[in-house]
């Protein structure tokens, strides 16, 4: 027997993908901690001797990050560096079998609905009273709150369906207490993540009860910023708005991913709206909360999409002028009802077409951040960097939109908010000082 083996083991958790697997890796390690196993996230110490690496299989390069990684772990497996690499997630789960006939050196593949089946790898037990408890990879003021797995929807381009099954969504109730426990834990901003926020509701209560979870989380005591990621377009429910109107922590600010504006696009891709429906959806989102930040993303490349349609892209964007715009080009997933599409765009000219539509958005975001100069903002302080503190305004979420740098004589407190002047602008960050 090794010596290390004799050692108690130390178990890092490297998460790749989307928010909604940093919930996952989260639960995971709330729940071997409450088993007595030690864990850590993302682990640069390398005492550790089990590796568990969770997966996004979404799109080709996630795909490709995702196997890189785990040939990493098992490198380091083949050297003695470690004892066990296990693998789980949205790649495991779509590719199980193709995996475990590439790399037989994992020592155990899992899909994204395994959990209690992976504890037994460590002689632990499911606990079903910790469900909400969870050990936090993120800075302790802020946390995602995921309301729901799986998704119902049909889009021509998405495989999410493939690895995370149909829509449940998570009862109020343990919502609620959820957020509860994350707030004692010091967490200030939520951001309510799920496939699709809007079906909310639909499979256990029978009717779209967002609106009523939002009301709910906004009078839990000490939660400041509630923010909302991944809203679809389609039957908008728009008393959504109003409760972010009411409630003064719900943040002005919705992602609502629109993928396109061409109306062949979008029919292609199976959407259920049409651009003037969108045009008329986004006119009254901001007719009912003024001043709200949208954020969106779209694809560049999906299957039969011409110049044209990249034109009609850009004089959408110029024309509704979104505060935050992401971009993906389109990867061809088997499984997808777009797979039977013939992908004849090449991935230079896919890439080339995205980064014509950005340097679009780059523009409106400068001229947008150019109006925010001399005002005043609520802000939070996310970290310290190169000496100056990064933080973020309520229309800024964490990693994807812009930040605040200050440059502060005295010290700040990371996770507290602190009123700042906006002193100049640029195309995706603002610099401020504080008030």
């Amino acid at each position: 027997m090794k010596t290390k083996s004799l050692k108690k083991d130390k178990v890092n958790i490297i998460t790749l993908g989307c928010s909604k697997n940093m919930v996952d890796s989260e639960v995971l390690s709330g729940q071997l901690k409450a088993n007595e196993i030690d864990v850590v996230h993302e682990n640069k110490k390398l005492d550790h001797n089990i590796v568990v690496v969770n997966t996004c299989g979404f799109i080709d390069k996630a795909k490709e990050e995702s196997i890189n990684t785990i040939l990493d772990q098992v490198e380091l497996k083949r050297r003695g560096k470690l004892d066990k690499v296990y693998v789980t997630g949205c790649l495991s789960e779509r590719y199980r079998n193709n995996l475990e006939e590439e790399i037989p050196e994992v020592d155990a593949f899992f899909g994204t609905m395994e959990l209690p089946l992976m504890l037994k790898q460590f002689n632990a037990d499911y606990k079903t009273e910790l469900v909400g408890e969870r050990l936090l990879a993120t800075p302790k003021h802020y946390a995602y709150l995921k309301i729901s797995e799986g998704c119902n929807r049909t889009c021509a381009f998405c495989a999410i369906p493939l690895m995370r099954g149909q829509h449940i969504s998570k009862p109020i109730e343990e919502l609620v207490k959820e957020a509860e426990g994350l707030v004692r834990k010091g967490v200030k901003e939520i951001m309510l993540i799920a496939q699709e926020l809007t079906y909310y509701g639909l499979d256990i209560y029978k009717k779209r009860m967002l609106p009523d979870l939002l009301n709910r989380l906004a009078d839990v005591k000490g939660l400041e910023w509630i923010r909302l990621h991944y809203a679809y377009p389609s039957k908008f429910p728009l008393e959504i708005l109003d409760v972010m109107r009411q409630r003064s922590n719900i943040c002005n600010y919705l992602d609502m991913p629109l993928q396109h504006a061409a109306n062949n696009m979008l029919k292609a891709m199976k959407r259920q709206i049409t651009r003037e429906e969108m045009e008329d959806l986004v006119q009254a989102i901001r007719e009912t909360v003024p001043g709200i930040c949208l954020r969106t993303t779209l694809i560049a490349g999906f299957p039969g999409e011409t110049q044209d349609d990249v034109e009609e892209l850009k004089t959408f964007l110029n024309k509704q002028r979104f505060d935050r715009v992401g971009i993906f080009t389109y990867s061809h997933e088997e499984g997808t009802s777009a797979f039977s599409l013939p992908d004849t765009i090449p991935s230079e000219e896919k890439e080339r077409r995205a980064q014509e539509i950005m340097e679009v958005q780059q523009e409106i975001s400068f001229e947008l951040n150019e109006q925010k100069t001399g005002k005043v903002f609520k802000t939070l302080i996310d970290k310290k960097e190169a000496g100056r503190y990064l933080g973020r305004t309520e229309f800024d979420s964490v990693e994807v939109d812009n930040e605040v740098v200050i440059q502060s004589p005295g010290k700040l407190n990371i996770g507290d908010f602190y009123n700042v002047k906006i002193t100049k602008a640029y195309d995706y960050d603002l610099e401020g000082e504080i008030i």
